[in-house]
């Protein structure tokens, strides 16, 4: 008989996060992730400069007290537009991310538990829209939207919608054969019910793991849509577009290159190392 004083078993969530815990590079992601994420939501507070006030007095000025990360070639603080065009950034992701879920994950679901001629038509658009490499067919569609940022989050949203699709349906076919939704569907429950209560609860944990890969490769996307000049358009800072002006000053002043390159190279990786312990974490054979 077990003691009344024996610990409650540890929730599910308090096992992951346990597991996410010992695995460094993961948490080092996690928190340069939150620490821009905190920058972009207070940069009117953090940033000591307006971004897109100019200055001709200290035009490409090397880093320094007075401008930390130095000025770009209209004299603008470089650590200002970082700060700001941190929020560019983490916006595209965000959206981007919950664009391709909210469209990909009830296709994914219908495609995997209908079955039939509806896995049919989904499966052979989404495996069309595949054959186009990502970021090309994030091009055309920003093209045809128009240059801003909403409709590059959009673009972008919509071109990792497969990704998503493909993800669902082969976790819910993997899911709709075990015992446990056998059971469920034999008590009488509808099929809507079996598929939200039963099955998506199951394959959610794959599709965190795959929203954090996603958000990268948003991020990369809305960095080089920016730089195309298809993203967020000037005098609006963004990474993206601040190394497509640093690029006719590399020889003279490369710091307006170094600090929006690194930024991108530094939050794109820490998603992927966050997407990785994720991947570990939630895996029930993990220990």
């Amino acid at each position: 008989m077990a003691s009344a004083n024996a610990p409650a078993p540890a929730s599910p969530g308090a096992r992951v996060w346990r597991r996410l815990r010992r695995r460094r590079g993961a948490m080092v992601g996690l928190f340069v992730i939150l620490t821009v994420a905190i920058v972009a939501a207070l940069a009117p507070w953090i940033a000591p400069y307006d971004p897109v006030l100019q200055s001709w007095t200290t035009v490409r000025k090397p880093p320094s007290a007075a401008h930390w990360f130095g000025t770009d070639e209209l004299g603008r603080d470089i650590f200002s537009r970082i700060v700001h065009g941190a929020r560019a950034s983490m916006l595209a992701g965000v959206i981007s991310v919950a664009i391709a879920i909210a469209i990909g994950v009830p296709l994914g679901l219908l495609a995997g538990y209908v079955g039939r001629w509806v896995d049919v038509v989904i499966s052979r658009v989404t495996d069309a829209l595949l054959a186009c490499p990502f970021l090309i067919l994030a091009i055309a569609l920003a093209a045809f939207l128009g240059p801003s940022l909403t409709n590059a989050m959009i673009a972008i949203g919509v071109t990792a919608t497969p990704v998503m699709i493909r993800l669902t349906r082969g976790q819910v076919l993997a899911v709709r054969s075990l015992d446990y939704v056998d059971a469920a569907t034999s008590v009488g429950n509808p099929p809507p019910r079996v598929a939200l209560r039963h099955i998506l609860p199951n394959v959610l944990p794959a599709l965190m793991v795959q929203s954090t890969l996603v958000l990268a490769s948003a991020i990369t996307s809305e960095a080089s849509l920016s730089f195309l000049g298809l993203g967020q358009q000037p005098p609006a800072p963004s990474w993206g577009s601040m190394l497509n002006t640093a690029q006719r000053s590399l020889t003279t002043a490369p710091w307006i290159a170094v600090w929006p390159g690194a930024m991108i190279f530094v939050t794109v990786l820490s998603f992927n190392l966050l997407g990785d312990g994720l991947r570990d974490a939630l895996d029930p054979r993990s220990r």
